[in-house]
């Protein structure tokens, strides 16, 4: 469904201090592009933002149009872009102001997608990002230079940074046993290092499925975090090293593989309460937007200022028949299609 039919207040509440441009195309993403470099620099000194500079092929090969609706088209990605910096496109397959610019940074032409966030005086704040169409690497550079001009992190770009990391770091993954998952599930979604959790079934037992970056948290670390919430009576293992490590911990009669897993019905129990539900959100925000409701806190906190208004606008319509888009994909859920 199209959150242009599903939203247009919400649309027209994001848009109206923009410029849609007209059949955009899919290299550039979803992103509200600046096209004149020069008018790009005066107003990123008036809002004292860097610029968020793209050389993209228009049109271009496979690698451009993937950039363009993988990357660029993530919401969030697109909101940091467009809130954050002062975005600008340079195509680098053309002529004129485009090539002069192309020329000033020495950028080749005919090129796959660079991007180089630079101040207002021209100069990189960061490393320009080349060779890397990700969606890491783009959140990543925003990350860096936010910090290098020592600007506020937003709290759901810091976590995306967090859950993108972690992803391409390699997550390892465990299964705890408890008395209710739900309060585990709220217990384990708010450490450091914990990028997703499942509530569900093992054994017979209620449990909850935790994903971590083993570089930012330890096994023994998320096992000593969930005893002392009363959330490990019995681990399953899901590697050597952890049945070792847990018998250490627990004992020997409080460890076992792990077997086939059954999600709870209900996923995110205390999200799915909420109107919140109904916002498309990635794994590790939604971890925790889980795990700050359930402690009767709001989760406004992770969320981005466009999640924010469309968590607001289905809460003024209860008469709509929203579908919750808990457990989806982000992007599939939100589905930027049309300004």
């Amino acid at each position: 469904m199209r959150l242009s039919i599903l939203f247009p207040a919400l649309l027209l509440c994001f848009c109206c201090s923009r410029t849609a441009l007209s059949n955009p195309p899919e290299e550039l993403g979803q992103v509200e592009w600046q096209r004149d470099f020069e008018k790009g620099l005066e107003r990123a000194s008036l809002e004292n933002k860097p610029i968020f500079l793209l050389f993209q092929e228009v049109p271009g090969c496979a690698t451009c149009r993937s950039y363009g609706n993988m990357v660029l088209s993530h919401p969030l990605i697109v909101e940091a872009i467009e809130t954050l910096f002062v975005p600008v496109a340079i195509f680098n397959n053309k002529g004129g102001k485009d090539a002069e610019v192309l020329q000033y940074y020495n950028e080749p032409a005919w090129n796959n997608p660079v991007v180089r966030i630079v101040d207002y005086d021209r100069l990189d704040v960061v490393p320009r990002v080349s060779g890397n169409y990700s969606q890491l690497g783009v959140v990543q550079a925003m990350v860096f230079a936010l910090e290098r001009r020592s600007k506020a992190i937003p709290a759901y770009l810091q976590l995306l940074y967090e859950d993108l990391l972690a992803r391409q770091q390699g997550l390892e993954t465990t299964t705890l046993s408890m008395y209710c998952f739900w309060t585990g599930e709220k217990a384990l979604g708010q450490l450091n290092g914990v990028v997703a959790t499942e509530a569900g079934f093992m054994d017979g037992h209620e449990v909850v499925q935790v994903a971590y970056n083993p570089k930012a948290i330890s096994f023994e670390e998320v096992v000593k975090a969930s005893r002392q919430a009363q959330c490990a009576d019995r681990v399953y293992a899901h590697n050597e090293s952890q049945k070792v490590a847990a018998a250490a911990l627990l004992g020997q009669g409080k460890t076992g593989a792990a077997t086939s897993f059954h999600p709870d019905r209900e996923p995110k129990y205390y999200l799915s309460k909420t109107h919140y539900r109904f916002v498309p959100m990635f794994p590790l925000q939604a971890a925790r937007a889980n795990a700050l409701i359930g402690q009767g806190m709001s989760p406004e906190g992770v969320l981005s200022p466009r999640q924010v208004e469309l968590a607001n606008q289905m809460k003024a319509h209860p008469e709509k028949k929203w579908e919750s888009v808990i457990g989806k994909d982000m992007m599939k859920a939100w589905e930027w299609k049309e300004r």
